[in-house]
């Protein structure tokens, strides 16, 4: 043995290593006498910690040793013998026992302290430190052929199981993790194949890196000869330091060279096959150019790497390998396309409510609040990052904050919402350059979006004010002179959407470009999650990421002009409120709603904001939605009042407007005082015999009706119709619809006779200048069949009525709501004559058609569900008609108010069934009253034969009443 201080160190050094070796052998020999299931990094331990004895004997034995090599040696030494006093530090806490439910226990504990990271870690460097100082025997006996047989035949013990696989996950696995359906298991099937690349896209903050972290502990679990390698992937310093770390940890020799190109490195490793299997995970690959290209320290000035290889892209170096799969998480499929195929990209959703939920209660713990719990997480659209912020905001701030208090603020504005968002909180899984804020984690991808295709993101901007589902594309493709707050802006955005794009002149080639450019837009803004296109093929956004993307309007200058080339939209597509209309109000009606909460500045986008409001009522009018109608008219009213004055013509349509809807919903006094003061201001301003003066007073007579004042009623509607058979004529449609609406009264108060007269007088008119099958025409021959009725001539009422009910089919539609009327009053002349199931037939048909056409709780529908309650009553069926008539006043109530004229006669008539009464037999004289049927003079019978509809009148929205198939 050499003299010196360095061998005398040596040898003492090895002498500790030796005892400590012999130490952690005889209690890993313990676990193993009693039981063959101890982890596979433990056992291996146990065989080769003797052939390190070994190796070192025959270093302490040798005779000539430099001082240099001895310091090297001990170097090692010390450090194997630091790594195992770890090991034995660790075992030293699990103690065998006879005891058998202690063993499993220690078994378990054993197994659990395999995987901690600094055991693995201790571990790897034992084995690596072994071949080391097997190595330097081989090398002192080149000469002796034995001893290099001797050598190799120790190598090939070793050498396979270096280094030890383990993962460089850099982030703790979450106890909170929820198994979000399939994912998980669809990402370990695709993984498993050799040389498979997958991607996980999704908005930022949805958990994707979460999905990834879970799938890379499974697989060490259920692998555990597979490497789980992370690379961060965000930018090209992160990409190349994380594969410095790979080759780090996975000890590939030359690392260090600082003329080493670490990228080859690491690829040669992954894919020559000595480091076995592995997964490669690539999170946050979501810049679209550093990928494509050139790591910053491999590469030269001259297009080659420092040692000499030609220049190549990044992504070149990503192995497809048999040995491995790589998994790569992105906000942007376009990217992940550079990566992967599209059949291998798992589209990553917002969580299902359940799992939220689940999400939710973990975070919260304690704090639990069931009731607000589910709305909640409805509110922040089920993003588990969104969740895990509120959950940290609230838990910091209990017990003096809650789920209610959380969910109350952020109901308030934009601006409450926007600030709860961006608290950083909640996610201690996410890299330290990743955003906690959910809000600035999607105002970053749209910076993305807005660098590479401003067109892109000024879509996006307008998207960001409609409602989140069914937005149309004919309310996007205008986008001209919007948000841009300088010329600056708007010529950079022309010039980079026109790069490397041929001009032409011809109209159909120009159109053919701006619809490629609209659909490329679309394209951008799906690849990054951010739209999605619906099976109506109209668009779709989260709630939140319209938040993110106005808020970065707001910081930017740009929300109020992106807000009133929304207004400015809408309100151009926006129909009237007819029939007609319907089905293009109802695909358009959640996006007025959302603009009636976004007022803008500047009285020409104020005008197209009342403008739109007014026809929104209107259709909410004829919906038969009240609260609704009231609240948009009122404010489309107030709007033009202050804009426009009180007195000019759009201002008094609003009022005319608000004043139904309070009719509508029996607020009799209010539509009065509309009423009254609209008549006044046009007698003054137009009149007292203009049409749109006459149409006033025609309503304020209708109001005077509703409330059973018929004498004050009649006068108006005699005045009107006098004034209108001088001015316009005998004939004019006007001048009908007051004489309709005058026989109407007539029948209100009984007056059968002379109703009957001025409706057939109508009708002869009617059909003469509008002809037999005109909307109008039909109306007046519904009502003379309701008057018939009213005087029992059944035989007259039933076959008019089936008249009318026919053309109506024919022309209309059989969903027509003036069809549907039809068939109610013919299910009445049914009734009235006994003939039970004919009615209820007709009944049931119109109360389901009902509820399709205008919804559950349109008023006409509840007049159609108490109708046939009257029915089953007179059937005998009174369960079942107290039950169906319940419901009705339990929705008028809700609806229309417990003072509503209408709630109050369902009510009258659910107290009178629900106390016992003798039964009324019919007379021996064929009477065919039914029993407990209303009277005809009553709301239930005849109130549903009287409706009323706007006139459209020229080219501004005067509003005149007629009565609509009694």
């Amino acid at each position: 043995m050499a003299e010196g201080v360095a061998a005398i160190g040596l040898v003492a050094s090895i002498t500790t290593l030796v005892e400590l070796s012999a130490k952690v052998v005889s209690r890993l020999r313990d676990f193993t006498s009693r039981s063959s299931d101890i982890p596979e990094s433990f056992r291996s331990l146990s065989t080769r910690l003797p052939l390190l004895t070994t190796t070192l004997q025959r270093i302490q034995s040798q005779a000539s040793l430099s001082e240099n090599t001895a310091e090297d040696l001990k170097a090692v030494v010390d450090n194997t013998a630091e790594q195992i006093s770890i090991v034995q530090v660790y075992l030293s806490k699990i103690l065998p026992s006879d005891d058998a439910s202690k063993l499993e226990r220690a078994l378990k504990a054993l197994k659990s302290l395999a995987k901690e990271d600094r055991v693995q870690q201790a571990v790897e460097k034992i084995h690596q430190n072994i071949e080391i100082l097997v190595l330097n025997q081989t090398t002192r006996h080149v000469d002796t052929g034995d001893c290099i047989l001797e050598a190799l035949s120790r190598l090939s013990v070793i050498l396979p199981t270096l280094p030890t696989p383990s993962s460089t996950i850099p982030f703790r696995r979450d106890p909170d993790f929820i198994d979000r359906g399939a994912i998980l298991d669809q990402l370990h099937q695709k993984c498993a194949l050799s040389a498979s690349r997958t991607a996980l896209v999704g908005l930022g903050g949805v958990g994707k890196s979460q999905l990834a972290i879970e799938l890379g502990y499974r697989i060490r679990e259920q692998s555990p000869g597979t490497w789980v390698l992370w690379v961060h992937a965000g930018s090209t310093a992160r990409f190349e330091q994380s594969f410095r770390d790979i080759a780090d940890h996975v000890n590939i020799p030359g690392r260090q060279d600082p003329k080493a190109n670490i990228f080859k490195l690491v690829h040669g490793w992954l894919a020559g096959g000595k480091s076995g299997q592995w997964l490669l995970i690539l999170d946050n690959a979501d810049d679209p150019h550093f990928l494509p290209e050139a790591g910053s320290a491999a590469w030269g000035r001259q297009g080659t790497s420092v040692d000499g290889e030609p220049r190549q892209p990044l992504s070149a170096y990503l192995p497809q390998s048999q040995h491995g799969s790589i998994l790569v998480t992105s906000r942007s499929k376009a990217v992940a396309l550079n990566l992967v195929e599209e059949k291998d990209i798992i589209a990553v959703q917002p969580m299902a409510p359940s799992d939220a939920l689940v999400l939710f209660k973990k975070k919260l713990g304690s704090l639990v609040e069931d009731d607000n719990l589910t709305e909640l997480a409805d509110a922040l659209d089920f993003m588990p990052l969104a969740i895990a912020q509120a959950a940290a905001y609230i838990s910091q701030r209990a017990p003096r904050y809650s789920v209610q208090r959380y969910l109350e603020d952020f109901r308030q504005s934009d601006r409450k919402r926007t600030s709860l968002l961006n608290y950083e909180g909640g996610q201690l899984r996410r890299d330290w350059e990743a955003q906690n804020s959910i809000i600035i984690t999607w105002q970053i991808s749209f910076e993305h979006v807005r660098q590479s295709r401003p067109s892109a993101a000024d879509l996006l901007s307008l998207m960001s004010f409609f409602d989140r589902q069914g937005i149309p594309e004919v309310l996007l493709r205008k986008r001209a002179g919007s948000g841009d707050s300088d010329d600056g802006n708007r010529e950079e955005r022309d010039k980079h959407n026109d790069r490397d794009e041929e001009k032409d002149n011809d109209d159909n080639v120009s159109e053919c470009s701006q619809d490629d450019g609209f659909e490329d837009d679309v394209q951008v803004l799906r690849n990054y999650s951010f739209v999605s296109v619906d099976a109506n093929q109209t668009f779709e956004m989260h709630a939140l990421v319209q938040l993110a993307t106005r808020t970065w309007l707001k910081s930017n200058g740009q929300l109020e002009g992106w807000k009133q080339r929304y207004i400015k939209n809408l309100s151009a597509e926006f129909p009237t409120g007819k029939y007609e209309n319907w089905t293009y109000c109802q695909a358009l009606f959640p996006h007025a709603k959302s603009a009636a909460t976004q007022e803008p500045s500047g009285d020409g986008s104020l005008k197209e904001w009342a403008s739109l409001l007014y026809n929104a009522a209107w259709y909410a009018y004829e919906k038969g939605s009240i609260s609704e109608a009231i609240t948009l008219s009122e404010m489309a009213m107030e709007v033009r009042t202050k804009i426009l004055g009180h007195e000019h013509e759009e201002t008094l349509e609003s009022m005319e407007m608000a004043g139904l809807a309070y009719q509508l919903g029996g607020r009799w006094m209010d539509a009065e005082e509309l009423n009254i003061r609209t008549m006044e201001i046009r007698k003054r301003v137009l009149g007292e015999e203009h049409p749109h003066t006459l149409a006033s007073v025609n309503n304020l007579a209708m109001t005077y009706s509703s409330q059973g004042r018929w004498k004050e009623a009649e006068e108006l509607q005699v005045q009107v119709m006098e004034i209108e058979k001088r001015v316009l004529g005998e004939e004019h449609p006007d001048t009908l619809t007051s004489v309709n609406n005058l026989a109407s009264t007539y029948t209100s108060q009984g007056r059968w006779i002379e109703a009957e007269q001025l409706e057939v007088q109508v009708i002869e008119i009617k059909k003469r200048v509008l002809g037999e099958e005109h909307p109008d025409t039909l109306i007046s021959m519904g009502n003379l069949a309701s008057t018939y009725r009213d005087q029992g001539r059944w035989k007259e009422a039933e076959q008019l009525g089936v008249q009318v009910m026919e053309i109506r089919k024919r022309v209309l539609g059989e969903e027509h709501p003036n069809t549907l009327n039809s068939m109610g009053n013919l299910a009445l002349t049914y009734s009235t004559q006994g003939r039970r199931k004919e009615a209820e037939e007709l009944q049931v048909q119109v109360i389901e058609t009902m509820k399709s056409v205008l919804g559950e709780e349109h008023p006409s529908t509840l007049l159609s569900m108490a109708n046939l309650a009257c029915t089953w009553k007179s059937q005998g069926r009174k369960a079942e008609a107290i039950d169906l008539m319940g419901q009705c006043v339990q929705l008028r109530t809700q609806i229309l108010g417990a003072t509503h004229p209408d709630t109050l006669a369902s009510s009258a008539w659910l107290t009178e069934w629900q106390v016992p009464e003798p039964k009324i037999t019919p007379s021996a004289a064929g009477d065919p009253t039914i029993e407990n049927q209303e009277p005809s003079g009553l709301d239930e019978t005849s109130h549903h034969t009287v409706s009323s509809e706007p006139r459209w009148k020229g080219t501004l929205a005067s509003w005149k009443h007629k009565f609509r198939s009694r």
